[in-house]
């Protein structure tokens, strides 16, 4: 048998330490755990505190962001008296007062010219000189025929002399002598016409010389040496020179019907030239076309305008002032018109922040300010550059435009950036 095994006294004192000290140590451990635990749960409540913090201010500034793009900013004019300095502005060109486009009125080569663009002519000064080769032999042709004809009526003249001596001593009939009349006679129509042709000829190959039909300036040289020129306007196509009398000067302006009736002959008129401020040059209405015309519902008018100086040229823009009585007429902006189904509108700012589209009837267009005679009354509030979606009862934002103000250029670009 298998003796037991006896434990001494030492061997027990030294295992029952061990497990005494066991147990206090896994309960500091286990409190570590616990700590860890609860360290990382207050982490992870904090992580998830701080998302919804955020989440929220980030609404919070989407949907003010939103609010502020929705909002519409506008800026606003009050309309002003339509020429309540006494007068209205109407554009025009300036015309010589004398416009001649030369052409060619033989076939031929240019020989020669002698006046280029710019230069200052005299009446009959020579221009240019055409080679007409076609025109000197149809000359030279007719001149001999003239010279045929003539000797056959010389001929015919004799023997009409002759037969009316015959016929006085009964040598040769009636009939005879008739005969001899008639041929003379027709013999001096040939001859006639023969010389008539040689004239028109000679007509002909003086047009080789182009001379200026006015003094002026020469504003147009369409051809040079060599090139081919046929008689007329219906060869080429296009005049041989333009000249233009620049003194005085015609002035053709357009004058709404509005004002039609204040517009006489003899009334006076500021002209001026936006390349030369604050010169003025005074013209005067010379005449009328006495009519509106139905497409545009304007009256032409001719102004006569001084030009000893050559200061102003032809074909220049200039604007004319004339003395008139708008009274009742309003005039704002052109960038104020907006433009629907049922005519021109404009849109109005009312005193509780909403716009009210108003139909106006336009009196006149200047281009950059129109003149308007019914719909618009002189309290409104009109929208500068409205946008093509503004609508009756639309909420806005008046402002004053600057580079930072809201709804210039300067603010948006500041939203985009936040």
């Amino acid at each position: 048998m298998e003796e037991p095994h006896h434990h001494s006294s030492l061997d027990i004192a030294v295992g029952g330490g061990q497990h005494g000290m066991d147990l206090p140590g896994r309960h500091q451990a286990g409190k570590r755990a616990r700590l860890a635990v609860i360290a990382v749960a207050l982490l992870l409540a904090a992580g998830a505190a701080r998302t919804i913090v955020s989440n929220l201010q980030n609404a919070h500034h989407l949907a003010d962001v939103t609010k502020r793009n929705a909002t519409q900013y506008v800026s606003v004019v009050q309309p002003v008296a339509a020429g309540s300095d006494g007068r209205i502005v109407l554009p025009g060109s300036l015309r010589g007062f004398v416009e001649a486009p030369i052409f060619s009125r033989a076939n031929g080569y240019v020989l020669h010219w002698y006046a280029d663009i710019g230069a200052h002519v005299q009446q009959g000064q020579l221009l240019a000189q055409i080679d007409t080769p076609e025109i000197d032999q149809e000359l030279a042709q007719a001149q001999a025929q003239r010279d045929q004809t003539a000797s056959t009526l010389a001929l015919a003249r004799t023997s009409f002399d002759r037969a009316q001596q015959l016929r006085q001593r009964d040598a040769v009939s009636q009939q005879e002598l008739d005969d001899r009349q008639g041929a003379y006679n027709q013999d001096v129509a040939s001859l006639a016409a023969a010389d008539a042709n040689v004239r028109r000829l000679t007509e002909m190959k003086g047009f080789q010389r182009i001379v200026a039909p006015i003094t002026g300036v020469i504003t147009q040289r369409n051809v040079d040496i060599g090139d081919l020129v046929n008689a007329g306007n219906g060869g080429s196509g296009r005049a041989l020179f333009a000249i233009a009398q620049s003194d005085p000067l015609r002035l053709y302006v357009d004058v709404p019907q509005t004002y039609a009736h204040q517009v006489a002959v003899g009334q006076q008129v500021s002209v001026t030239q936006q390349e030369m401020p604050g010169v003025t040059f005074a013209g005067t209405v010379t005449r009328t076309s006495q009519a509106i015309d139905v497409a545009t519902r304007t009256l032409q008018v001719e102004i006569t305008l001084p030009n000893p100086d050559g200061k102003l040229l032809p074909g220049a823009y200039v604007e004319a002032a004339l003395k008139t009585d708008s009274t009742g007429l309003l005039s704002v902006p052109g960038n104020t018109l907006l433009f629907r189904a049922e005519g021109p509108h404009l849109a109005v700012v009312g005193a509780n922040g909403k716009v009210k589209l108003k139909r106006v009837e336009i009196a006149q267009d200047l281009g950059q300010t129109l003149v308007i005679g019914h719909g618009l009354d002189a309290a409104d509030r009109v929208v500068l550059n409205p946008s093509d979606s503004i609508a009756d009862g639309d909420s806005v934002t008046v402002v004053t435009p600057g580079p930072n103000a809201p709804g210039s250029a300067g603010a948006a670009a500041k939203r985009s950036t936040t």
